[in-house]
């Protein structure tokens, strides 16, 4: 039976009933209306569907309106000893030089006893938002009996996270400035080795609901006190308590020497300028901060973690005291060199995505199956092994020598450069510095002398 096509309008280019097609119609719809070349396009597009159909469907389910699947180099940085512990880090990121950089910093601090981590604290954060014109001190008052009635009412959302040992903390009411009549309930929660998204806003739904009822039917109320409007109930990603610490440290002599006569001493003390100027400069923090992010970046999307929710977070919290500033720290005392990095990262190990992408699994298995607290270590360690490598590179070779070096592997693929070729610019560069233009310039010159001949 032929599939019946989606309504559209008369230029083609807007539909109505898009997701009702299927996987094909929807590919056919959109090569014919969108590409200049149809018939490949749509090829390009199967093509990339994956292999095994229980797979594919798997993947289908995790967005609206999938109709192929996009491909990131799946990889792997060995060498990290995170607390004694050696770890092979998956790593899922397509800028070249990232798993390089991890995977060197691992390398240098395994050396010298490898990287250190803690986790401080696992709570996350929900807030019930709502508008009422009655004295909020009543609801300061009767707060030890709102939150029973709202445990009491969600006791079957409750009952399996905290048999786990997880469930509700703390209730504080707040008042943000400048609404009037809002205020909002911030409560906090523990969610074991689940990163608990769901089961946080199916609480703070229910809980919504029993202080509205609450506050509706109280004895010690007027009636003009007792209209309440619920906004919102939403977990918040920004996690304060949720923290890790992940640092480094050794004698500064131990950190040897680095070519053009830079010694351990004169490394340590520009390592420790780049570092300051990163806590001062927003416009340096930022990209600074953006270099540990590649790191655990990496690791969250290899373990199929919401690594937007991370990003936003870390981002408030480099934030925290006013003024944008790095993530991390440097401190040169008694002969010694320490570098360190304290980061929120929200983590699940269980349930979500990370027990349904079958790439995740395999991520939680390389690292030996571990708990949200041993992921959060590792996430941070990834982290600060990157941004001590990028610092490396800047004040020694200069970032570009080494990106470059590893960029020149798709500047090859985009020159369409044969294997011969790429050996040859493989050696060519080994010394040289890459750029486009001279990769460019060098691959005319060898096709040159070879139509000569």
């Amino acid at each position: 039976m032929a599939e019946r096509p989606a309504d559209k309008t008369a230029t083609g280019k807007t539909i109505a009933g898009f997701s009702k097609l299927s996987k094909r119609g929807k590919i056919k719809w959109i090569v014919e209306n969108f590409f200049k070349d149809p018939e490949n396009v749509m090829h390009e597009l199967m093509s990339y569907w994956h292999h095994n159909e229980d797979q594919q469907k798997i993947l289908d389910n995790f967005s609206e309106n999938a109709i192929s699947n996009y491909p990131l180099p799946y990889s792997v940085a060995p060498n990290f000893l995170i607390n004694g512990r050696t770890y092979c880090v998956p790593m899922v990121t397509e800028e070249s030089s990232v798993v390089a950089a991890a995977s060197a910093g691992a390398k240098f601090w395994m050396e010298r006893g490898g990287i250190h981590a803690m986790v401080s604290g696992t709570t996350k954060l929900g807030q019930i938002h709502f508008k009422w014109n009655g004295p909020l001190d009543f609801i300061e008052q009767h707060l030890p009996e709102i939150r029973q009635q709202m445990l009491d009412d969600a006791a079957d959302i409750l009952k399996n996270m905290q048999a786990r040992g997880g469930g509700v903390g703390d209730m504080t009411l707040r008042t943000p400035g400048g609404l009037p009549h809002c205020a909002q309930l911030l409560i906090a929660f523990e969610t074991c080795d689940s990163m608990g998204a769901n089961f946080i806003n199916s609480c703070l739904e229910s809980f919504s609901a029993s202080l509205e009822r609450y506050i509706t039917h109280s004895e010690g109320l007027s009636d003009d006190h007792r209209e309440f409007e619920r906004i919102m109930a939403i977990l918040s990603n920004y996690t304060p308590d949720c923290l890790v610490r992940a640092w480094v440290e050794c004698p500064i002599k131990a950190l040897g020497n680095f070519g053009g006569g830079m010694t351990a001493e004169d490394f340590a003390e520009k390592f420790h300028a780049a570092v300051q100027i990163a806590q001062a400069d927003p416009y340096r923090a930022v990209t600074h901060n953006k270099g540990i992010f590649n790191g655990i970046d990496a690791v969250v999307l290899a373990t199929a973690n919401d690594f937007r929710a991370v990003e936003a977070c870390g981002h408030a919290y480099a934030a925290r005291n006013g003024r944008y500033a790095s993530l991390s720290t440097c401190d040169l005392r008694d002969g010694l060199f320490r570098f360190a990095l304290e980061v929120p990262l929200a983590l699940g190990t269980v349930g979500g995505l990370t027990a349904l992408h079958p790439m995740a699994r395999r991520s939680l298995e390389l690292l030996g199956n571990p708990g949200a607290r041993e992921l959060m270590m590792i996430a941070a360690s990834t982290g600060l092994a990157q941004n001590f490598s990028a610092i490396r590179s800047l004040i020694t070779t200069g970032i570009q020598y080494g990106h470059m070096k590893m960029h020149l592997r798709n500047i090859l693929l985009r020159l369409q450069a044969t294997e011969t070729e790429r050996d040859l610019a493989q050696s060519h560069f080994a010394d040289r510095k890459v750029s486009f233009r001279a990769v460019q310039d060098f691959l005319q010159q060898i096709r040159s002398a070879t139509n000569e001949r």
